[in-house]
């Protein structure tokens, strides 16, 4: 079995078991040579096996492996492999937070060091475009190309994030959700003290901070 593939669907069931998805919810991927493995269409990630999950050429969008179909969402993981070769996890999730505090109108903005770290300057919200969709997919690689962006927010939906490697990806999918955690109760608590852009420049000249990205950027072979 591929080490890629058997990490990704250990990673299915911690998103399981961390409540960033509920019931047959979310889709994950990794690219595996000159295809992608993603999760099976209609399986629980807690459910599936590795047998289960897909192998699709990336090119071409055939399954070259397995008989279950893909993610009803495999045109968005797809074109963003396409367009970015860094890119060799793809992560999305339903968090709850980020989901009701986003879709009341609010927008994330760094209030901790590790939201800044691991997803950078640039998180776009997008309004909702109906799930499933080739528009839906056409609207996330917009925002994509740039390759600063590494994770998204679609509102009245939830989040994809994507890594270098799958670690990466779920890392950046669990701070887009605690920043939501965090943003949401100050806002209830009082006003809420958003990190300054000297102090966000400040956390990218740290070589703490520089290390943590470099480890979290390694694969496993």
């Amino acid at each position: 079995m591929s080490q890629l593939l058997e990490e990704l669907v250990q990673t299915g069931r911690d998103l399981v078991a961390q409540n960033l998805v509920a019931g047959a919810g979310g889709n994950i991927s990794c690219r595996d040579g000159d295809g992608m493995w993603i999760s099976p269409s209609g399986f629980s990630f807690k459910d599936a096996k590795p047998d289960d999950y897909p192998l699709v050429n990336i090119a071409s969008g055939e399954i070259t492996r397995g008989t279950n179909r893909p993610s009803s969402e495999v045109l968005m993981h797809l074109w963003l492999y396409r367009i970015r070769p860094d890119i060799n996890a793809i992560i999305h999730t339903h968090p709850k937070m980020t989901i009701a505090l986003c879709s009341a109108g609010h927008t994330l903005r760094p209030m901790y060091a590790d939201y800044y770290v691991y997803l950078g300057r640039k998180v776009p919200h997008l309004d909702y475009v109906t799930v499933t969709t080739p528009e839906l997919a056409k609207a996330v690689e917009a925002e994509f190309k740039d390759e600063k962006v590494v994770g998204c927010v679609l509102r009245n939906h939830g989040v994809i994030t994507v890594g270098r490697s799958i670690k990466e990806g779920v890392f950046r999918t669990a701070a887009v959700e605690e920043q939501a955690f965090i943003q949401w109760h100050a806002t209830v608590c009082g006003t809420p003290v958003f990190l300054s852009d000297e102090e966000l420049t400040k956390l990218d000249e740290l070589g703490s901070e520089v290390y943590r990205r470099a480890l979290l950027a390694k694969r496993k072979a």
